[in-house]
């Protein structure tokens, strides 16, 4: 290990922490660096009073994505989780008191829609649809997932006209939508699948429709025990591989000369030191990295712009002392208008007036989450990040809550205010303080046909050939599989880039 290429990390992330096991794995000596006092980045948690509240990611889909960095020494990604398959995959509630389950089996969707006006068609159009899901799914994973390509002209050259045209690039991830489904549920709840991503079903290219598929073809999970105990999964895969962690300790500049960096100033307490690097990988998302670790200047931010983040939201944590059973897992309440709420948050940059609110109760499928008799609830309505377009403050934030909780109370949530024993409450000044993501973005980089067709910020820095870039701002872009995708393909790139030095 002596002569082995020195990496730092900067940041415990899901990326980072990616990043550092695959790079780790092949022989080198991996440092790891991380801010705050856990790993996990935004895969975060709160313990208080009996209530287990996941901070961040809720969702897990894609294991085969993360089996690669827990394999080996005959151990398997299951030693060290427990995955439960939760099935309705979500519970759909609608301004007309309609609900519909998204099953993940084709004939409980069979059963699911015939409740429907026009139940017959509705799953006949489902059905079509999925096979439209299925095929951008294959034609994206083979290249864009799979290889981990940067750039435009990659594309080009791996998928040919051929496969370029099995990509749906012409029409909007909506319009996609609308031209094969004509129940207005279905189209609702299809359309909000861009929740990954924290982008516009209205802006998104057609081929984001891979979504829905991820789930009905691979299932959605939970872990158990909560989602935070992923991040402490990662956390003894680093320290069996030998990483060097070190929490409580802040990246404050990267060192570099012509063309290259070499090494890491972190502050720990009223300490200050340079940790010497071969390479660098930035979990701090590109934007942020380069305007506080950098130093780099307007003019060369500017060429970062088409980069523009995704949403952000207020997230919104509950402990309650009933339950109502009419939540399963995932739910979503449904905006009136779904199209014209997508206008204003992601073009118009306003705070939402009817906001689509995403809410999940995990004692559906874990009661330890919460004492007995009592639930845990969490809600999240998407929100325009910080912007000076229509700014807002945390003020603006807690109407926007109390505009929440009148709606869930309206759909059936009754009396919801009356049972709340612990709340806890975020916004987006808290998400870009605790994480320094862009403009507190909770996705990275928002997805966008016209501004970036999609792609996020490439994973290698443009000016020094061994700093790299990890999570949701860089391709292949937000949620838990895309992000830790990005941090396994940058250690393949500085594995192949060291090769090639040899």
């Amino acid at each position: 290990m002596s002569g082995a290429s020195r990496v730092v990390v900067i940041g415990a992330g899901l990326g980072g922490m990616s990043a550092a096991i695959a790079l780790a794995q092949a022989g080198m000596r991996v440092t790891l660096i991380e801010k705050n006092e856990r790993h996990g980045g935004k895969l975060n948690v709160l313990e208080t009073q009996g209530f287990k509240f996941d901070l961040g990611p809720s969702i897990f889909t894609l294991p085969q994505v993360f089996r690669p960095l827990f394999e080996g020494d005959g151990r398997k990604l299951e030693d060290y989780i427990d995955l439960r398959r939760v099935d309705p995959q979500w519970r759909n509630f609608f301004e007309d008191g309609t609900v519909v389950n998204l099953w993940e089996r084709t004939e409980d969707m069979r059963a699911e829609l015939a409740h429907l006006k026009d139940g017959t068609e509705a799953f006949a159009d489902y059905e079509r649809f999925v096979e439209y899901s299925r095929a951008q799914y294959d034609v994206v994973e083979r290249g864009y997932l799979r290889q981990g390509f940067d750039r435009f002209g990659e594309f080009l050259r791996f998928y040919g006209l051929k496969d370029g045209r099995a990509m749906d690039w012409r029409h909007s991830m909506a319009g996609a939508i609308r031209q094969r489904i004509r129940d207005p549920y279905l189209r609702d709840i299809f359309a909000y699948f861009i929740k990954y991503v924290g982008s516009s079903a209205n802006d998104s290219p057609g081929f984001m429709n891979l979504m829905p598929n991820i789930q009905l073809e691979f299932g959605l999970w939970y872990v158990n025990g909560g989602m935070y105990e992923f991040a402490w999964a990662f956390a003894r895969r680093l320290d069996e591989l030998g990483v060097e962690s070190h929490f409580g300790c802040e990246a404050v500049k990267i060192e570099r000369e012509p063309g290259r960096v070499t090494g890491v100033v972190v502050c720990e307490g009223s300490t200050t030191r340079v940790l010497p690097a071969d390479y660098v990988v930035s979990n701090m998302e590109v934007i942020p990295a380069s305007e506080k670790l950098l130093g780099e200047s307007s003019r060369q931010l500017k060429k970062l712009s088409r980069f523009e983040p995704a949403c952000s939201g207020i997230v919104v944590h509950l402990g309650l002392d009933r339950v109502y059973p009419q939540l399963a897992h995932h739910n979503f309440f449904y905006s009136r208008k779904q199209e014209a709420h997508f206008d204003r948050v992601f073009r118009e940059k306003r705070l939402p007036d009817d906001p689509t609110i995403y809410l999940v109760a995990p004692t559906r499928s874990d009661p330890t989450q919460a004492p007995p008799g009592c639930d845990n609830i969490k809600i999240l309505p998407h929100i325009p990040y910080i912007n000076d377009k229509h700014p807002y403050t945390r003020e603006d934030c807690v109407e926007l809550k109390k505009l929440c909780l009148d709606k869930l109370e309206r759909m059936g949530l009754t009396d919801l205010r009356k049972h709340i024993v612990v709340e806890d409450f975020w916004t987006p000044f808290d998400i870009e303080q605790s994480y320094y993501s862009n403009r507190g973005a909770i996705y990275g980089v928002v997805c966008d046909r016209k501004k970036n067709f999609a792609f996020k910020a490439p994973k290698r820095s443009r000016d020094f050939d061994n700093l790299f870039f990890v999570g949701g701002s860089v391709n292949p872009g937000g949620g838990m599989p895309m992000v830790s995708l990005s941090g396994q393909h940058v250690a393949r790139m500085i594995l192949e880039q060291q090769g090639g030095t040899r």
